[in-house]
């Protein structure tokens, strides 16, 4: 079943768009990386930048703060709230409730909250979840900020501009 979304202006479809969005610049097939997560508790990176902040309860849609100055260059993970179910893998089906803020504008672009969670398998979407989301808990609230090269690149996609840092803050419901 179809969702839409009213988003000033814009009319998103969450059902096919946010997969588009998840899926749209993969290009090594899911392979886990080697890289460190980048974990940050901080408000400010080493740039500068004043990192996005997630207020809210559990089950309940979160409020993030529009952040300012340089996104950072590198993957961002941050537990808001720790999960205490199953572990996501590499290869896991998730079930999320998830939202997505464009660095650049401070903006929502999209939420899942509006309707009923999605459901995908994790090496299916971009490589910022296949980097960001292994080892987060069932019950969990992460915060992923991602650069560009993780997410829809030079390319951007659907509403995601080019060259976009993308700001996930994911729920996670289920892993199977």
């Amino acid at each position: 079943m179809t969702r839409s979304l009213k988003s000033p202006g814009l009319i998103l479809s969450i059902s096919a768009l946010s997969l588009a969005l998840l899926t749209g610049c993969s290009t090594d097939g899911g392979a886990p990386s080697d890289s460190p997560r980048g974990d940050s508790t901080s408000s400010t990176n080493e740039s500068g930048a004043n990192m996005p902040k997630v207020s809210g309860a559990a089950n309940e849609a979160p409020t993030i703060s529009a952040p300012t100055g340089n996104p950072p260059a590198d993957l961002v993970t941050e537990d808001v709230i720790e999960g205490s179910g199953k572990a996501a893998i590499a290869d896991s089906t998730l079930t999320v409730h998830y939202t997505l803020m464009a660095w650049s504008t401070g903006q929502v672009v999209e939420s899942s909250w509006a309707g009923e969670p999605a459901t995908f398998g994790l090496n299916q979407v971009i490589t910022g979840w296949q980097q960001g989301i292994p080892g987060m808990k069932e019950g969990g609230r992460r915060l992923l900020v991602i650069p560009p090269s993780l997410g829809y690149g030079e390319a951007g996609g659907g509403p995601i501009g080019p060259n976009e840092t993308l700001i996930f803050v994911v729920d996670l419901i289920k892993v199977s």
